[in-house]
């Protein structure tokens, strides 16, 4: 018989977390029963499925928002995942919320992400008669793909959290999108836009398109000049406005910030979305992006045989094996590939890395 102390001991430890935390011994618990880690809680371990599988480690080589760049410090899906990682689990430890929790979501929450990022994604839901949602992907990457076809049974609250992240454009933080959401879970969604606003505007200045001075002085005003400087105002502004939430008592307890900062990073994700995100899906690397989505997608469609074999034991049918297949590929294994079955589909990134 295993000693369970260790475990037993964090999770004591977890008794001094806010009242507003998910404690990891009170989880709705797995899909599948099993047997208590005696060295780790069940976000704990949660967190060490998704570091160890194969989709988490794909996400190193997928675009971020530019596709396949040149330069050696462009932000990748792995790299943003961890700044997310990073901004959400102080967030969670000012607030006395379950770091544990927090880190596990984050490092789970984009591995359903598609080769060149959100334009993959946008072609790929265009081709696919149900559409296309990474949110939706990563839980189905950890629900039923990974462990060849097995899932990593992950607890609820990890699900939720990964389920929940993405946001609509706009003012996200309205508390009604957010309704029997964990705080944990919250915190996540906030952190996913300070982490992306801030590395993407310094890759946008890494790739010429813009400087800091073209940032309105309004919002500057307000959020700080400078990477730094914005991520500070942003969380400092959450932890201090969310701790008032919590103490005091009246409204509904929720995640949030100042309406002051608030209109100010909603102004900035807008500025961004014209300035770098558009103009990113438009251009030539985007309009080579989604050819080459479709010219897989269709090739893999007429040729189900091309497709490997542990995807049609995974997927329910065909039609997703081919979704799966295309959708867990890194950029670099989808330009390669399609410059196979199509030669000169890809001119635009090989010209460049040449």
């Amino acid at each position: 018989m295993r000693d369970h102390s260790v475990r037993l001991r964090l999770e004591e430890a977890e008794h001094f977390l806010s009242s507003h935390a998910v404690r990891s011994k009170e989880s709705v618990g797995r899909n599948v029963s099993e047997p208590e880690c005696p060295l780790r809680t069940a976000f704990q371990r949660d967190r060490d499925r998704i570091v160890h599988c194969k989709a988490f480690r794909r996400i190193k080589h997928k675009t971020q928002v530019f596709i396949a760049p040149v330069g050696d410090h462009f932000v990748t899906r792995l790299t943003h995942t961890l700044e997310v990682s990073q901004i959400a689990r102080t967030i969670a430890r000012s607030l006395n919320l379950n770091e544990d929790l927090v880190e596990a979501i984050s490092l789970g929450h984009d591995m359903g992400h598609t080769p060149f990022g959100h334009v993959g994604e946008s072609e790929l839901g265009r081709l696919h008669g149900d559409g296309f949602r990474h949110n939706i992907q990563s839980l189905r990457l950890v629900d039923q793909v990974e462990k060849n076809g097995k899932g990593l049974n992950l607890t609820y609250e990890v699900r939720q959290g990964i389920l929940h992240h993405s946001k609509p454009r706009g003012d996200f933080l309205n508390v009604d999108l957010v309704e029997g959401l964990s705080l944990e879970a919250q915190i996540i969604r906030v952190s996913d836009v300070i982490a992306y606003l801030n590395h993407d505007l310094a890759d946008a200045h890494r790739a010429g398109i813009l400087t800091e001075c073209d940032i309105p002085t309004e919002i500057q005003s307000i959020l700080g000049v400078g990477h730094s400087s914005r991520i500070n105002t942003m969380v400092s502004d959450i932890v201090g406005y969310s701790t008032e939430l919590m103490e005091s008592g009246t409204g509904p307890v929720a995640i949030g910030m100042s309406k002051t900062v608030r209109d100010a990073m909603n102004a900035l994700r807008e500025f961004m979305f014209k300035n770098v995100y558009g103009p990113e899906d438009v251009g030539d690397e985007g309009k080579s992006a989604r050819r080459i989505i479709s010219a897989l997608h269709d090739y893999f469609s007429n040729n189900p045989d091309q497709i490997p074999a542990e995807y049609n034991v995974r997927s329910e049918s065909p039609k997703m094996a081919v979704i799966d297949y295309i959708s867990g590929m890194t950029d670099r294994y989808a330009i390669r590939l399609a410059e196979e079955l199509y030669p000169g589909i890809a001119d635009v990134f090989n010209k460049r890395l040449m």
